[in-house]
């Protein structure tokens, strides 16, 4: 089985990416380097945006009560362009950000933007003032489009940012109610987004402008090491690159995995997908929302996740795909209300965030043992997965993340940059098209990831003798709490600044639930008294809800330091799971 899936592989790779199939490979230069890149890819996001006007009145969008069919999202896009490029002047290079919960209007003010040669900044919506502030204040964008929770942590500083708004239909859903604020008065800078549309002019199919492949497309924010979010750059090239590698990947797949894809479409239900991963991420952005622009496969945006709501729109809506961290998917295969569900649609279960614990790969077997499973890995700087593994590829090596794709280079590397033979252990460094550009207004934090066409990833892991790609350890402070990054100097940035904390280090320990949690160990100011919920309120009040600590210690004693004056961070996580 082994050798004929090994071999299978290589063949459905060569057969997609030959000359004048699907995934053609073409070599170009940029930097001065040869890339590969898929020749059929489109040229830049608004073409590829324009594909998806060929579904016509085909379901596209389900929100809450919302039923948007393509034509539908289209119509809204259209008379947005015009709002912007004319009662905004925004122009090409121009940036404009998104801060909001999943919904259809998100997806329409990003696909305006890019057809007026725009520059999306999508912003954590999970956020709170702070975090929200700097993205607005770090990409100086010309508008704001946001819902009204994000609105209100930010009204107040519009003004100082000279940034206008748009917020949608004034209304803020609750899990158990909707508290109404259409008669609540906007500042002046501020505009409802369906008063913008009601009265926006009729218009034609909007037009874009000229865009080019190296055009910047997009800012999109990531947690790192540092205290404050980095904005990746990306071009219109690498976003499209990104897009049609994720296809390729599932043709890959499908193609190697008969059977299981055929049980699934032989069930009859239409390819939906349950998004209930946010747009601000390339896992809902990339691999879902402009996915479906080429494939014509229909969304069903989940406001928040909820185990019980899952399962009913699983089975109101027939979901037939479901890509969540696992932390999150252990919780919906665990929850008892699980095997009384009608999940019989439910086929295709992607992982994204971190590896696959055992219990969930246990579960796969005993609920799904003929679902379409996979995992992949890639990050916000490159665009998409550099490696997947789904269907038979994921049953052969569910602990792996996969082969690598045709546009990619991924090598093992040990301290001095040299390469590493199959199961040593180092350094992930990728090289491709899809990679971005550097962070946006951090020259030095680019230069110290992306050396000679290299985006060194911080991640540790080693390949199999098959080429399989295994991701085993990080080298970046990073807390991956459920696929979630949590940056630590965040963390203790925002503790510091507590006038009874003198001293304050931030570290993952081992979490049955989200494979990682967040713990702080804490050394006071002389005289000074805090309880564990005084610290995780204050941490509440600055950052959002899953960069709370769950576990907090607190020392009599400094933070244990080395020569240099380093926390010695190592020896803390093993305290604490001495404790």
């Amino acid at each position: 089985m082994t050798d004929t899936l090994r071999q299978q592989l290589q063949a459905v790779a060569a057969q997609l990416t030959a000359p004048d199939a699907p995934y053609a490979l073409a070599e170009i230069q940029h930097d001065g380097r040869p890339y590969r890149i898929y020749q059929n890819a489109p040229v830049h996001l608004a073409q590829l945006i324009e594909q998806g006007r060929g579904f016509g009145d085909k379901s596209f969008l389900v929100w809450q009560e919302q039923r948007l069919s393509y034509a539908d999202f289209y119509r809204q896009v259209d008379a947005l362009v015009p709002v912007l490029r004319e009662q905004y002047a925004i122009r090409k290079g121009d940036r404009v950000a998104i801060a909001m919960r999943n919904r259809p209007e998100w997806m329409v003010a990003f696909a305006a933007t890019i057809l007026c040669g725009a520059v999306a900044v999508p912003l954590n919506s999970w956020g709170q003032r702070e975090e929200l502030l700097h993205g607005l204040s770090d990409s100086a964008p010309r508008l704001l489009f946001c819902d009204a929770q994000r609105l209100a942590h930010v009204a107040a500083d519009l003004a100082t940012l000279q940034l206008p708004a748009i917020v949608v239909d004034a209304h803020v859903a609750h899990a158990t109610h909707v508290t109404h604020a259409a008669n609540e008065t906007l500042p002046a800078s501020v505009r409802c987004y369906a008063a913008v549309l009601d009265a926006a002019p009729a218009t034609a199919r909007a037009t874009p402008v000229d865009i080019a492949a190296d055009d910047l497309a997009m800012i999109m924010y990531t947690s790192g090491t540092s205290n404050l979010a980095k904005g990746v750059t990306s071009t219109h090239r690498a976003m499209c690159q990104g897009v049609v590698n994720l296809e390729y990947f599932g043709a890959l797949h499908v193609m190697t995995s008969p059977e299981r894809y055929g049980a699934m479409v032989a069930q009859g239900f239409e390819m939906t997908t349950l998004m209930a991963v946010p747009l601000f991420h390339s896992s809902g952005l990339h691999a879902q929302f402009l996915s479906a622009l080429r494939t014509g496969r229909r969304l069903v945006i989940m406001y928040k996740w909820d185990v019980g709501a899952v399962l009913e729109t699983i089975a109101h809506e027939r979901i037939t795909q479901l890509s969540v961290s696992p932390a999150m998917m252990l919780q919906l295969f665990t929850d008892p209300r699980f095997d009384q569900a009608d999940t019989r649609s439910l086929a295709w279960l992607g992982f994204g965030g971190g590896s696959v614990p055992d219990p969930m790969l246990a579960l796969i077997q005993q609920k799904k043992p003929q679902a379409m499973a996979g995992i992949g890995y890639g990050l916000t700087e490159t665009n998409g997965p550099s490696n997947a593994a789904t269907g038979e590829a994921f049953a052969w090596k569910p602990r792996s993340n996969g082969p690598t794709s045709p546009i990619f280079d991924v090598r093992i590397v040990d301290e001095a940059g040299n390469d590493l033979p199959p199961g040593e252990r180092g350094e992930v460094w990728l090289r491709g098209i899809t990679l971005m550009q550097g962070y946006w207004n951090k020259p030095e934090a680019t230069r110290e990831v992306l050396q000679d066409g290299w985006l060194h990833s911080g991640d540790i892991g080693y390949f199999d003798e098959e080429g399989f790609l295994y991701i085993v350890d990080r080298i970046k402070d990073i807390v991956n709490r459920g696929g979630e990054k949590i940056a630590s100097a965040e963390i203790e940035s925002v503790l510091l600044a507590h006038p009874a904390i003198a001293e304050a280090a931030a570290f993952g320990v081992a979490d049955d639930t989200y494979g990682e949690a967040l713990a702080v160990a804490i050394h006071l100011r002389p005289g000074q008294r805090l309880r564990a919920e005084d610290v995780r309120n204050h941490v509440a009040a600055h950052l959002a809800a899953y960069k709370i600590p769950s576990h907090v210690v607190f020392r009599a004693q400094g933070l244990p330091r080395n020569v240099v004056d380093k926390v010695l961070k190592r020896q803390l996580r093993n305290e604490f799971e001495q404790t």
